[in-house]
């Protein structure tokens, strides 16, 4: 890898650390800060949900914004946001106030709207060939959140007089760090023909094969994982399980997703892309097969171990063929699509989840990962043993 090439991936790498630090801690006190604050168990995950909706709402204009400005400022835009939304979330629980709680949810829900598109910055300073392996060393930075995302929420959440407040403190401070890290990140700018260039009709693009099913990985593989990971806190604290086990769980879910990122890119260059994607399938429907076995520590630990390694998989494998089918004048409208559809479906994940756990109960929370994740295997694999498929 060129060394210009590495210095970004570094930085990129390290912002993206900085960011799942941030998103792990909260996923794991948002939902319980809800069950405090909001006036139903029901509605514990209408924060977190919210705050994927916005995420969902902001993917197109922020892959546009970025397509305009760059992607630094897009970041950093992003991260400002961020920031702005933790402070708020502090000053809502501490006036005990559901409402203002959801707005500041919502708007770190923005700040991940710019964030996720750093694995699509990673593939920008990177060579075809190199490609792949970036964009898998940007999400590694991921390992570092596994240990310092839960371990920030332990020690912050009653670091201030309200429970669960330091948490979004600390996520303040770690965005406004996130915004000076940026300075140092050079990746280069579309020139003023390129931003004229529009490429192909975006009905055009879909007609290949790879694309859909690219998006079809990342929908399934992110909606499943959020599914059950954002349940998994409300059913573990349901049959007694203390916080500290919860953030145990969650510290190696996260761990499992990104560790995977040190090798995934060799494992699509020595196998290909959609088989590293099957086997993501496949291990996400492992995590619903081991949930449904029991509900010991080591249950949870295991089955969202397999969950985090199946998202890395599909999300990684899902990136990874979508860049392959488009150009740079048609990353802004098709990466928009493909996050926006996404974080659509991760949204809806979200607010099932405490309803159906709520409801119906643990078991079909998992089994609901069944119609999706099948649906993207099935659809892998026709392409993958239909050679005449894989136009580009």
């Amino acid at each position: 890898m060129p060394a210009g090439t590495r210095r970004n991936v570094i930085v990129l790498a390290l912002c993206q650390a900085l960011f799942m630090t941030g998103t792990s801690m909260v996923l794991t006190v948002t939902a319980l800060a809800g069950e405090e604050l909001a006036p139903g168990s029901g509605l514990a995950t209408l924060p977190i949900s919210l705050q994927f909706v916005v995420t969902m709402l902001t993917t197109v204009p922020a892959s546009f914004l970025m397509r305009r400005l760059g992607r630094r400022t897009g970041f950093q835009i992003g991260a400002g946001i961020g920031l702005i939304g933790g402070a708020i979330n502090v000053a809502a629980l501490g006036a005990g106030h559901f409402g203002a709680f959801c707005v500041g949810s919502a708007m770190i829900g923005a700040l991940n709207g710019f964030a996720i598109y750093y694995r699509f910055a990673a593939a920008d300073c990177a060579d075809e060939e190199s490609r792949p392996r970036a964009i898998s060393l940007v999400l590694a930075g991921g390992v570092i959140a596994a240990f310092s995302g839960p371990n920030l929420a332990r020690a912050t959440v009653d670091a201030l007089n309200v429970t669960f407040a330091g948490s979004y403190a600390a996520m303040a401070v770690i965005q406004a760090t996130t915004v000076v890290l940026l300075l140092l990140v050079n990746i280069p700018r579309m020139s003023a023909e390129e931003r004229k260039e529009q490429g192909r009709p975006l009905g055009d693009i879909l007609r290949n094969p790879a694309a859909p099913v690219a998006i079809l990985a990342g929908v399934a593989g992110y909606s499943s994982m959020t599914l059950v990971m954002t349940s998994t806190p409300l059913a573990m604290q349901g049959i007694g399980h203390p916080f500290a086990s919860t953030a145990f769980v969650i510290q190696w879910h996260v761990f499992a997703m990104f560790a995977p990122a040190f090798f995934t890119g060799h494992l699509i260059k020595r196998f290909g892309v959609l088989p590293v994607i099957a086997t993501g399938a496949g291990l996400n429907l492992l995590c619903m097969a081991v949930n449904l076995s029991g509900q010991g520590l080591w249950h949870y630990t295991a089955a969202l171990m397999a969950l985090g390694v199946g998202w890395n998989f599909m999300f990684i494998g899902g990136t990874s063929l979508l860049t392959g089918v488009i150009s740079r004048p048609e990353q802004a409208k098709v990466q928009g699509l493909n996050d926006f559809l996404i974080f659509g479906s991760v949204a809806l994940a979200a607010l099932s989840g405490g309803y159906l756990n709520q409801t119906l109960g643990w078991g079909v929370v998992n089994m609901a990962l069944v119609p999706g994740i099948t649906l993207a295997l099935i659809a892998t694999l026709w392409l993958w043993l239909a050679p005449k498929a894989q136009t580009t």
